[in-house]
This record gives C-alpha cells, structure tokens and sequence, in this order.
C-alpha cells in the first residue's frame, strides 16, 4: 500500500526547487468559498479607532455632591417653612353684607408655619395685605374682625376684613370667581387696654421628604475558550485597559457603562405610582426612587423655552431676568451652577456676548468663590463664570444631554440649575453635625457589608475557582438614592 498524502505536505501542494507561483504550488482560493485578493494578508491596523472620544457619562453627581454611607431602607429629611404667613388662590364670598374671604386649606397653598390641614393661621387684629391673583397689581390693605375656623373636617375658612382705605374692598378684589385672591400677614393692630385673649401660638411644622435606594446590578460573562483566544485588534478604553485580548476591553466597557448608569439611575430615577411586580421576582415589588429631574419637577421650578425661537441672545436675558426673579422668591443663594446641553449653552454665550457689548455693569466676571477664587481651577473644570444681578453663575456642557445614546435622544431637557449651596445637618454616622451639598447620594453600607460598589469574580476561568462553571462572571452591585434638599433652589430648564 502507498502514503495517501507524501510527508507534511498536502496532496494538493508538490514542493518545487524554485520560489515561483505555479499551477500545482499555491494554495487555491477560486473554489467557490473565497477569491484570489485572499491569498495576501490585509493590511492591517492594529488598533481600534476611538470614532466617538471619551464616551463615559458620569461625574455630574461628583462634580456638585458628595456621597454618606447610611443603614437604612429609607432616608428622611425635613425641610424648612416659610417664616412668614401667606395664602394663594382665596375666594371672595359672594352673597355678604361684610367682606368676607373664603380660605380653601386643601388647595389654597399656605405658605406658613404652624398649620394644620384644617386650621388656618390667620388670628383677629392681624392687619393683612389683599391682592388679585390675576395681575396682583390691584391690593387692599385690611384688619381681620374674625376668624371662623373649619369643623366638622371641612377644609373651608372664613375671615371677615374691614378695609382701612374704605368701607368696603376695591371692585377688583371683589370678584366672587375661584382662586380670585392672594393675601398674607404684615403685622397687627389692638386698641388701648385691650388684651390678646384671642390670640393663639403658632407652632412650627416639619415638611417631611424621603427618598430610598434602588439596587443596580450588572454583569459581564466570557466563557473559558474565548478567554483563551488571542485578540488581534489592539484596544485602550477609557478607564486605562488595553492589550490584545477582546474579553478586556469587553469587561471594561461593561464596568463604565455600569458606572454611568450608577448616576444615570440617580437623574431619572421615578418613584413608582403603583405596584410593580417582576414577573421573575413574584415576591419583590420595585417602588423606584426619586430621581433629579423628578425632584425638581415636583418641588422645584420648571421653566420651559428658554430664549424661544428668538434671534440669539435677544430672547434669553428677559428669560434669565424672570428666573433670577424666582431665585429671589426662593433661597436667593448667592452662586449657582448651570450645567446645559448644546443650543442652550450656547443660547447664554449669546446672552453673555450680548450683555458684555452694552456695557452692562451687572456682567462682571464672577467671584469664582465656590473654585477658591481662582478663575484657572474653574476652566480647568469646564465653567466659565458670570454675574447678573447678586448671583454668580458658573456655566459648562453637560454631555449627559448632548449624547445621541442618552438624552440627546428626546431632547426634552435642556439643563438645569443647581445651587452651590450646603445643609447644617446631624449625621448618625459621625455622630455629629455636618454640613452637605443640597445635592449628594446616599448608598448603603455598615461595619460588615459596603455596599457603595461592589465588584466580584465567579466561575472557573481568570482567576476564579468559585464553581463548575466554564466562564468567568464579573458582577457588579450597588444601592443607592439621591438627597435631592431645597428643591426649591433648583431650576430645570425644558423644551416647550
């Protein structure tokens, strides 16, 4: 019997003395399955090209937070009331010989102190100020006679004012439509020898928030053969990582996606309005948690098309003027961050250019307090600094809302403003007072479980000899809220 192949070489292939292409030396790549440019190696560029730069998200939270442990499922705060005593959208009673207000308690937003949910906190002698709610440019200056509390767990009040201008109120005040009036307290008036039997204390109130944190998990999986592949394209992604093995650069990007969505969670996070039950986890209820955006939405002022479809930087200095009006109303702090996306960003360098061609005085550079005073430091960062007003504002891009895979996709925010400044609060961990941002993440955590970020191996490949399993499994974990304190500060600018 013979050889079927001769040696080491294929029957197809017979050695030749020459180094020369011939008809029975070179391997055939006209069969059908692939053609002749084959026969040479590809030009080959070995690494990959980084086509869309430094595609990682976060650092907002770090950029303006800070992050505490805590033990708890849950994270309560109270928040501050107004001082003085105020009501929105009153009645004028029709149908009343004396002029009498009716106070709506469920609905009229007291702005105050010290009430119930049906006790107004309105007293006889007070001398209060009476505006329409439409224009508020028509108001009555007044003393109230008597107050008539609701009963009965009626939410209706009744107070009966004598005007000190005239017998009776303005024609314009008294409308007897809803939310017709405005009022609030400026102070009292009592005759001589009189007593204050009639008046009652007014006890503080707390105005409670909470939040709870959310379990993030993901997970990145290789199994052993593909671990033991070498790579041919050479790879570097944006945490350090590179080399030639693919599973890397995958592991890698699994773990920056997971961080991105550590904060992305934490922007627009939603609490649940229902029971959402996992058809996978029958026993666990997910009740979301309250996010940035939502948390200004429901407690912090919204302000929609700013600058409008107006030429640029005509439109947004009125628009910013009625925006610093509210920030007046508000906490009034004194420096502020904007963090945008692109057109409105640029709609204030519009702005900013604009101010400074009419040499407007109000557009000095900002104090650049909250960067040490060091306009460098503040570059560094991405701010540009401006003053309008009484308030420094430091300005950069926000990439979370220009990337075409995030929020660049709805468009419905355009940025938001965020206050610089802090809370005097007791921390139970410290077990002292401290002061924090308004804005900063809690995650949980105890002397025995960290649970801030939490990263481990199984399997039975790279390193891990934790199961049976042919693979290696990297995991990733971590619960956490955000504290989102003084919404009120904050503004959220959105499309219209």
């Amino acid at each position: 019997m013979s050889f079927a192949t001769s040696g080491s070489f294929p029957a197809s292939l017979i050695p030749a003395q020459k180094k020369q292409a011939l008809s029975n030396n070179y391997l055939n790549f006209a069969d059908g399955t692939s053609d002749w440019a084959q026969q040479y190696l590809p030009e080959l560029y070995e690494a990959e090209v980084e086509r869309y730069g430094n595609r990682t998200l976060s650092g907002f939270l770090r950029m303006v937070g800070a992050e505490m442990p805590m033990t708890s499922d849950q994270v309560l705060w109270s928040e501050q009331n107004r001082l003085h005593v105020s009501y929105n959208e009153c009645n004028a009673k029709s149908g009343s010989t004396t002029d009498t207000i009716q106070i709506q308690l469920d609905k009229a937003n007291p702005t105050t102190n010290g009430r119930g949910n049906n006790t107004v906190a309105i007293k006889a002698n007070q001398t209060i100020l009476v505006a329409d709610n439409a224009t508020g440019l028509i108001t009555s200056k007044c003393i109230v006679s008597s107050v008539t509390q609701p009963t009965g767990g009626a939410t209706i009040a009744e107070i009966v004012v004598v005007p000190y201008a005239g017998a009776a109120l303005p024609s314009g005040l008294q409308t007897t439509g809803a939310d017709t009036l405005n009022l609030f307290v400026y102070g009292s008036e009592f005759g001589k020898g009189s007593d204050d039997a009639s008046m009652t204390s007014i006890e503080p109130s707390f105005t409670e928030y909470h939040n709870s944190p959310i379990i993030i998990r993901d997970k990145y999986e290789v199994n052993g053969s593909d671990a033991a592949q070498i790579g041919w394209v050479e790879i570097a992604t944006e945490d350090g990582t590179s080399g030639y093995l693919w599973y890397l650069k995958a592991e890698s990007e699994t773990r920056l996606r997971f961080e991105d969505y550590m904060e992305m969670s934490l922007v627009e996070g939603e609490k649940a309005g229902h029971t959402v039950a996992m058809p996978n986890q029958t026993s666990v209820n997910l009740k979301g948690t309250e996010g940035l955006f939502a948390a200004i939405e429901a407690r912090g002022n919204v302000y929609q098309g700013f600058a409008g479809a107006a030429a640029p930087g005509s439109g947004a200095m009125g628009d910013f003027d009625e925006i610093l009006k509210n920030l007046d109303k508000q906490g009034a702090i004194e420096e502020n961050m904007l963090f945008l996306q692109r057109q409105t960003a640029l709609d204030f360098d519009d702005m900013i250019a604009a101010m400074a061609g009419g040499g407007y005085a109000s557009t000095a550079a900002a104090s650049y307090g909250l960067f040490d005073n060091e306009e460098d430091m503040a570059l560094n960062f991405g701010f540009s600094g401006f003053r309008r007003g009484s308030y420094d504002f430091y300005k950069t891009d926000w990439k979370y809302l220009n990337d075409a895979s995030t929020r660049g996709l709805s468009k419905a925010i355009d940025g938001v403003l965020v206050p610089a400044g802090t809370s005097t609060v007791y921390d139970q961990m410290l077990g002292s007072n401290i002061r924090r941002p308004f804005l900063h993440v809690r995650y949980r955590a105890s002397e025995s479980e960290d649970r801030r970020y939490k990263n481990w191996i199984t399997g039975s490949v790279g390193g891990a000899y934790t199961s049976g399993v042919d693979a290696m499994s990297v995991h990733f974990l971590t619960e956490r809220c955000l504290v989102t304190q003084a919404a009120n500060n904050f503004v959220l600018f959105k499309a219209v």
